[in-house]
């Protein structure tokens, strides 16, 4: 119980903590509404889950022997971080020069969810940082000898830790979406956007 305890610890800061995903979540959340910040969410904890599997499997033992292999995911998932913050720099300067035709403090339109549900998928599906959480930190919590599904409910403590936090995210971010309907708001969280992703992307190659 003590070893769990101290998982539910480690894995709380790691889901607390502010990254990525957190940020493509807020993203979709003020662009697209709730149920948009939620398919992201979601799209990440498919892709949370599709790492545990493969790290159950044993198949992520292979990093391990191929930094190389880790390295050509932290740079795949580093171009689609910049690729989704030129987006939203593509999209701030736009506004700069129209009104939007639905009223100053009006909410945004809500945008189909498929697409944010692929952002979070994708995002996680190169996120270096959850497969080196299921590689490296994940194993060190199991207790030898390990009782049956054990890694299985360590990974799904993780996955619905991790759901629910951006669930929290979206679900916080989606009244202040009226807040950022105002033009020159709008301007500034596309343009604050664009500067994360992209120094998360900066940050992840530095890191190669």
């Amino acid at each position: 119980m003590s070893l769990f305890l101290s998982y539910l610890a480690v894995t709380a800061i790691f889901v607390l903590t502010p990254g990525s995903t957190t940020a493509v979540v807020v993203k979709n959340t003020i662009e697209g509404g709730h149920r948009a910040g939620l398919a992201a969410a979601l799209g990440a904890a498919l892709a949370n889950s599709t790492h545990a599997t493969l790290a159950g499997l044993g198949l992520w033992v292979l990093v391990g022997r191929w930094p190389t292999a880790l390295d050509a995911i932290r740079l795949g998932g580093a171009a689609y971080l910049a690729w989704l913050g030129l987006r939203s720099l593509a999209r701030a300067w736009p506004r700069r020069q129209a009104a939007p035709a639905r009223g100053i403090g009006a909410a945004p339109a809500p945008m189909p969810h498929r697409p944010s549900f692929v952002e979070g998928l994708t995002l996680n599906l190169l996120n270096p940082a959850v497969i080196s959480f299921y590689v490296a930190v994940v194993p060190t919590f199991v207790p030898a000898p390990p009782p049956r599904f054990y890694f299985a409910a360590l990974a799904a403590t993780h996955v619905s830790m991790a759901l629910a936090c951006h669930s929290a995210w979206a679900t916080a971010l989606h009244v202040l979406r009226r807040t950022f309907a105002r033009p020159a708001v709008r301007v500034g969280f596309e343009l604050a956007t664009a500067a994360a992703l992209l120094w998360l992307s900066a940050r992840v190659v530095g890191r190669l």
